[in-house]
């Protein structure tokens, strides 16, 4: 039986630029990394640059203590190449910024397309509530690592 982070789950994965992905990947072991508010920045910086070099345009996103949410417009890369830079320069940045000089990302990534019927703004509140239903806040405003076009 395969493993879930073996490279034989990922054959399907198609990339289509302009398609709508929701994209999650979780720190190694599950540590909560980003409990540290610059730690945390560090990362965000990194998902802003994704946008900024238009490998994809940021719909919505949430940070966790220790896995990231993050709704994306591909641009014209593949889905593996945009998770590859992200978590390459995020873990550059983070070592920069203190961080243990251990893996940061679990190999590998969940995604899912979303078909253009999708109700992307529900998906949007689906990712920003997190923290709400995890008991890490109140109020989903109350969190201070997230972002939403729409909100």
């Amino acid at each position: 039986m395969d493993r879930p982070s073996s490279h034989r789950l990922r054959r399907g994965r198609f990339s289509e630029p302009g398609r709508f992905y929701l994209l999650t990947t979780t720190t190694r072991n599950r540590l909560a990394l980003f409990d540290a508010f610059p730690l945390a920045r560090t990362v965000i910086s990194q998902l802003r640059h994704s946008d900024q070099e238009q490998a994809c345009r940021s719909l919505a996103w949430v940070l966790m203590p220790d896995h990231l949410h993050w709704l994306i417009e591909l641009g014209n890369v593949k889905l593996d190449t945009l998770m590859c830079r992200f978590k390459s320069r995020s873990s550059c940045a983070l070592y920069r910024a203190g961080a243990p000089r251990r893996p940061i990302w679990q190999p590998g990534f969940h995604d899912r397309a979303l078909r253009r019927e999708d109700d992307l703004r529900a998906v949007a509140r689906y990712i920003v509530a997190k923290p709400l239903r995890a008991g890490l806040v109140r109020q989903a405003g109350d969190y201070p690592h997230w972002d939403c076009v729409w909100l």
